[in-house]
């Protein structure tokens, strides 16, 4: 009995100890009153916090001595230990900095995850980077890091993830990288790295490596024809160069290949045999795999078959030749495939046809010249976006190719298709885009947008249509852009499309459109309307001075932000198969990685290709056409208006004046009408006038000083005898008499009278006629001299 007493007593006892010693408290870590960080750890932060200009606003809990530091905003620490283990700064300097051998950063031994993406570091990476030996995670991405990545990061042998994107690294990658036996994701893209041989067999992890970009020029979009030292500044011809490396195709963990935008060259060979030490049969896992813009070259690889599981495959603008390998047409899980730009012939592959998961195919910019018979199998396909254009595809466009259901872009452009639009297309509801330009299409243009479509862009600009604008355009409530440049299309002006609050902009250029552009009871002005064209047709009438008072968008600055109006496509999204929506873009078109609107304009005189349309570009071309009248006043309304021509018309009356509140004009073409009085000396200051045509009409006065119109050609005042001022413009050849300052002072709204004062003649007089007789003299000995200099 005793002895189950002290029994008893003993495991009460030895309860008690565990409860109260052995188990941690529930409030250890809670208390605000007791801190967890470490203080070499906070010591550190603070030295970082020196180093990094960090706005402490964007960070939550700011940085200082009084709170925990492992509640800093972006610090993670060890529950237990009171390590920092995680450090996020990302976004939050906005000042550059450099990172440091001696930075407080490497004192923080314990990091996992470090994450400095969009700080703006510059400098280079230091070796010291090696003391973070417990590294998984390593982001720098989206910085202006310079010099050769440190070979020191291959003894972080807990690597799992390194982002180094978006900067300007150069040299090889470091043979040590062989180490990172844990690396799953390698991005590099977007650098100016070099060739080298890509060692990374070893990486049996690693599923996703993105060499991207490392091209320089890749960087830019635009023509860089003009820039002499670019290659001076960016280190040369900086990317990968050589064959494609092999290295990778044993690595059979990978799922993402991405190595488009370098120099890659040569033909690509994947090995033929699944004996091979070296061959695509071990890529089983691989979903996506992009070498577009490269130099690769000879036949597209039939072996690419052996990529079961592959998804999206890029092989865009690259030397591909000959025919397409029908074996491809085995990629069952295939959703999205282009080949543009290449050397391609034949016809068209055949898994276009076939029901599949595909879902965006790009064929343009080859030499396809078969769309092949394949009315059997269309029905079961269920493309959401098909780009055939720029090829040699020619014959009547087949009646089938309205049986895709679900057809969310069709792009026939720049082919030899005849005859007539398929009528049936009326009937597809579910077209965003069409684009049948430049072909030698006839007939009609059929009703679409029947059944209230979404139709957002159509393009029939270059053929050989005739009729009239199908009024069941009305119906298309997403339309935002119509081109129906260079048909023989025979209509009035459309003022029904005013009522499109969506329409952004409008071609009519250069076809048999006629009659008035104003009607007091039809017209409703076009509240969004960027660009519109109607250059070149046979339109009349005169222009109300309050025309452009409702054309608010060409007063309104482009903000990427702001949406003037909803659509929905989150429902599309599913419909279409699961195409992905992506951010709305600063240039025209859908919300689909699928397609950018294009157009051509007179632009500074010449015709310009707009491959992409920026939504901040303001344009009205009336030119060639027959208004009469004078210019509306609203006209400077339209303060964000780029691009006016209203030249081939009989204008009459003045310039308006307020012209000059279009301050971001760059072009003014008023040339071939009627007008008269002067050009308006505020016009001078308008800073980004760079192109302005005034030739042949009745213009007289001054020509505004300025730079602007300094520097323009003699001929952009031609046919103008009034005007004076022209010498520093046109030369001595063409110097007019100035006028007397009456004749050209616009201090005044009226000219003043001359009018003579008696008393200052009286003045005057004496040491008038004594100036006369002087001057006289030496004007009657030189005459001679001066008739031959004159």
């Amino acid at each position: 009995m005793i002895r189950s007493q002290s029994q008893c007593f003993l495991g009460i006892i030895i309860t008690i100890y565990f409860f109260f010693c052995l188990l941690p408290l529930p409030n250890t870590f809670a208390s605000p009153t007791q801190s967890l960080c470490r203080s070499d750890q906070r010591d550190a932060l603070l030295e970082i916090q020196k180093e990094f200009p960090i706005p402490s606003v964007t960070l939550g809990n700011p940085w200082n001595k009084s709170i925990d530091c492992c509640s800093w905003g972006g610090v993670t620490c060890d529950a237990i230990l009171g390590e920092v283990i995680s450090l996020k700064l990302y976004y939050l300097s906005t000042a550059s900095t450099s990172l440091k051998s001696s930075s407080g950063l490497f004192k923080l031994k314990h990091l996992t995850h470090l994450d400095l993406s969009d700080c703006n570091l510059q400098g280079e990476i230091p070796s010291s980077i090696e003391n973070l030996s417990h590294l998984a995670h390593l982001d720098l991405s989206s910085n202006h890091l310079v010099g050769e990545v440190p070979a020191s990061i291959g003894n972080l042998n807990q690597l799992e993830y390194i982002d180094l994107r978006g900067n300007q690294l150069i040299g090889n990658i470091p043979t040590s990288f062989a180490n990172l036996t844990k690396l799953s994701l390698l991005d590099l893209h977007k650098n100016q790295f070099t060739g080298g041989d890509i060692v990374l067999a070893n990486l049996t992890s690693l599923a996703i490596i993105d060499l991207s970009s490392n091209h320089f020029k890749s960087f830019f979009s635009a023509d860089l024809s003009g820039l002499h030292n670019l290659e001076q500044i960016f280190g040369g011809e900086n990317s990968f160069v050589g064959p494609f490396p092999s290295s990778l195709l044993i690595i059979s963990s990978l799922v993402h290949i991405s190595l488009g935008g370098n120099q890659f060259e040569g033909p690509i060979d994947f090995g033929n045999t699944s004996s091979s030490s070296r061959s695509i049969w071990k890529l089983v896992n691989l979903e996506r795999l992009s070498l577009s813009q490269n130099n690769f070259g000879g036949r597209v690889p039939r072996s690419i078959s052996k990529l079961v599981n592959l998804e999206d495959l890029d092989l865009s603008h690259n030397n591909f030749e000959e025919l397409f390998p029908r074996s491809i047409s085995k990629l069952a899980n295939l959703t999205s495939l282009d080949i543009s730009y290449n050397k391609l012939e034949g016809q068209v592959p055949y898994l276009i046809w076939r029901p599949s998961k595909l879902q965006s195919v790009d064929l343009s910019h080859n030499s396809f010249n078969n769309l092949g018979k394949s009315v059997e199998v269309v029905n079961g396909a269920k493309l959401g976006g098909l780009n055939l254009g720029s090829n040699s595809l020619q014959g009547p466009i087949p009646q089938w190719i309205c049986n895709f259901r679900f057809v969310f872009f069709l792009d026939l452009s720049d082919n030899r298709f005849t005859g007539s639009i398929p009528q049936c297309l009326k009937n597809s509801t579910d077209f965003n885009t069409l684009n049948l330009r430049n072909n030698s299409l006839s007939g009609f243009l059929p009703e679409l947008c029947m059944d209230s479509t979404m139709l957002r862009s159509l393009d029939v600009s270059y053929n050989n249509l005739v009729g009239k604008l199908p009024k069941s355009l009305m119906n298309c409530q997403d339309m935002e852009f119509l081109n129906v440049r260079g048909n023989k299309i025979k209509d009035t002006f459309p003022f029904w499309l005013g009522s499109r609050e969506s329409l952004m902009v409008l071609v009519l250029r250069s076809n048999a459109f006629y009659g008035p552009v104003y009607n007091s009871s039809a017209y409703l002005g076009f509240p969004r309307l960027s660009i519109i064209d109607i250059s070149n047709n046979d339109f009349v009438g005169s222009l109300p001075q309050d025309y452009f008072a409702n054309w608010t968008e060409m007063s309104t600055v482009w903000d990427i932000n702001r949406l003037n109006y909803a659509r929905n496509t989150s429902s599309r999204t599913i419909q279409y198969g699961g195409l992905q929506t992506i951010q709305r873009s600063n240039y025209v078109g859908d919300n689909f990685n699928l397609h950018a609107d294009s157009i051509d304009l007179a632009y500074k005189g010449v015709d310009t290709d707009f491959n992409r349309i920026f939504r901040g570009f303001k344009v009205i071309d009336f030119s060639g056409n027959r208004f009469s009248g004078h210019i509306p006043e609203s006209i400077g309304l339209l303060s964000e208006l780029r691009l006016l021509n209203l030249s081939g018309n009989a204008f009459t009356g003045n310039i308006p004046p307020s012209l000059a509140n279009i301050t971001t004009l760059e072009t003014l073409d008023l040339s071939r009408n009627n007008l008269s009085g002067e050009i308006p000396q505020s016009l001078g200051k308008l800073s980004f006038l760079s192109n302005i045509n005034f030739s042949h009409n009745h213009l007289q006065g001054f020509v505004p000083r300025s730079t602007q119109f300094g520097s323009q050609n003699c001929s952009s005042f031609a046919g103008n005898p009034g005007l004076y001022g022209l010498d520093e413009i046109c030369g001595e050849s063409h110097h007019v008499p100035v006028p007397t300052s009456q004749q050209h002072d616009e201090s005044s709204s009226e000219p003043e009278e001359p009018v003579l004062n008696w008393i200052a003649a009286a003045i005057a007089f004496g040491p008038g006629v004594f100036c006369g007789l002087v001057i006289g003299h030496i004007f009657t000995s030189y005459k001679h001299l001066w008739f031959i200099a004159r």
